[in-house]
């Protein structure tokens, strides 16, 4: 059975590309500007990424793990590199706002990717830690970073490398061998609209040293039609804690692309819970790599979107080593015409023996027009393994709403208790109180 492209498809397909490599092109030369402006001396580094990003393309909808996630908007905007900002204490307000009480003095602040030392909060750190932005430490520190910086599998993919290109500060947390930190860490990266698009790269490494453990609150707030590319890398050494938040509740025009890089040596374990609320679109690369046995992660995902919304979550567990546990629970409130997507891997070879994973995605349609695209997938080599997959679509059930009515609750209350139920069981999971009670709150708000 042959195929046939017509002239004017192939010259529309090669036109189409020309404009992605001119874009990303211009994106390169925005990113090596900001570099430019920042005061990290990461020359070598920058260079090999800068390589990196030269040599690919911006993903379309004809890349697989890009096909419901269309950028095509994206590339009629100018974006240029964020202006370091002279004075951000006006920003004060915005900080107070999302601020978390329970992070009093162990809070970094980052408008537009520059550190606000002015709005951070950084106090009374037990011995063996340190919560600084990369540009504060000194050389003998930046020199031990340097094994982790841009290291973790995954680094060479086209956004994350733009974003080593171009970032001009990171967050970076360094917890000792044997260090238990009680208090949650809280890193805000608050985008602020200036004059024109920005593409604005926050950065976050976490290093967790052997026996060590600590809770880590990611929040992404702000205005402005601007794309933001983070990367987030995490470092779990043996037998190391880690319980992390990941918060994204930008405006309504902003495009936000972010990495999540985990490396997870033996007998660590992560859990994250990863929040999507706002953007015009958002996509969340999620990406778990077991480098040793006996590992436990649990990773738990919300998306509530309305309006014209994407929400894209692209995950990818990896379990290369024996005695690995490994739970994900995704669930998806989509309505009005928002489109949300899943495509979950879990990886097993050969080597991952006894390995035990199970992955859910939960999908809640609450209009005719939302849609969602589900993929959750097992790749499995090993025949001594315990796993298992699925995926489930609905709607508020009638009969429900009609059961809580009979109980003297109306509709809209019926159906909006019922919306609290389905996204309280990932909620419920976040470690901070008073994250809980805003994640609740803007749940039972919805307007139905």
């Amino acid at each position: 059975m042959s195929t046939q492209v017509s002239a004017s498809g192939m010259t529309a397909q090669r036109a189409s590309q020309q404009k992605r490599d001119e874009y990303l092109t211009a994106l390169i030369g925005q990113a090596h500007l900001a570099a430019q402006q920042s005061a990290l001396e990461l020359d070598e580094l920058r260079a090999r990424a800068k390589a990196l990003v030269s040599e690919q393309s911006l993903p379309s909808n004809r890349d697989e793990d890009w096909r419901f996630c269309d950028l095509s908007a994206m590339l009629s905007m100018p974006y240029r590199a964020a202006e370091p900002l002279d004075e951000l204490t006006r920003f004060r307000a915005q900080v107070d706002a999302w601020a978390l009480p329970e992070a009093q003095g162990h809070r970094l602040v980052f408008v537009n990717g520059q550190y606000a030392e002015s709005l951070s909060s950084i106090q009374d750190l037990p011995a063996g830690v340190m919560i600084a932005p990369l540009s504060t430490v000194g050389a003998d520190i930046r020199s031990g970073i340097g094994p982790y910086l841009a290291h973790i599998p995954g680094s060479n993919e086209v956004f994350t490398a733009l974003n080593t290109t171009g970032f001009t500060d990171a967050a970076v947390i360094w917890v000792e061998k044997n260090q238990v930190v009680e208090q949650p860490i809280q890193v805000l990266h608050l985008s602020a609209a200036g004059a024109v698009p920005q593409l604005i790269q926050p950065r976050c490494l976490v290093v967790a040293a052997p026996n060590s453990a600590l809770t880590l609150v990611e929040q992404f707030e702000g205005t402005g039609a601007d794309v933001v590319n983070s990367v987030s890398e995490l470092w779990l050494q043996d037998n190391a804690q880690l319980t992390h938040v990941l918060l994204q509740k930008e405006g309504i025009e902003t495009y936000h692309i972010g990495k999540t890089a985990v490396s997870q040596a033996r007998d660590s374990r992560y859990s994250c819970s990863a929040i999507a609320l706002g953007a015009r679109l958002s996509r969340h690369n999620l990406e778990v790599y077991q480098t040793g046995p006996n590992t436990d992660t649990q990773l738990n995902g919300l998306c509530a979107i309305r309006g014209n919304q994407v929400a894209d979550t692209h995950s990818l567990i990896a379990l290369n080593h024996p005695h690995g546990t490994a739970n994900q629970l995704q669930k998806n409130i989509v309505d009005d015409r928002a489109h949300g997507v899943f495509n979950g891997k879990v990886y097993v070879p050969h080597n991952a023996q006894l390995t035990n994973a199970a992955q859910l995605n939960r999908n809640l349609l609450l209009s005719d027009k939302a849609r969602v695209d589900t993929k959750p997938e097992l790749d499995i080599v090993a025949d001594n393994v315990k796993c298992a997959h699925g995926a489930t679509v609905s709607q508020l059930e009638a009969d429900e709403v009609f059961y809580l009515q009979s109980r003297g609750i109306d509709q809209t209350q019926a159906q909006r208790l019922l919306l609290y139920a389905f996204a309280m069981e990932v909620i419920e999971k976040t470690p901070v109180p008073s994250l809980r009670e805003r994640l609740t709150q803007h749940i039972t708000e919805w307007t139905l």
